[in-house]
């Protein structure tokens, strides 16, 4: 599986931030991803008033969690 991984904060508080994730199927590959993902990222924040992404990556699933 292909992983869209974003990280989001709180407009009130900028610290305080979670990670998410979203998964395509493998066959549409990375490129899918990357091309899909702004469009996704627009879905989700526009359900989520109060938080903002911070950053984003196409990856493979499973690949853990934002470097510290």
């Amino acid at each position: 599986m292909i992983e869209l991984f974003f990280v989001t904060c709180l407009l009130a508080d900028p610290d305080r931030c979670t990670d998410h994730s979203l998964l395509f199927e493998e066959q549409n590959g990375l490129f899918t991803c990357m091309l899909q993902s702004q469009s996704e990222l627009a879905k989700w924040m526009a359900t989520h008033p109060t938080e903002q992404v911070r950053e984003w990556k196409c990856r493979y699933a499973g690949q853990g969690d934002r470097k510290a």
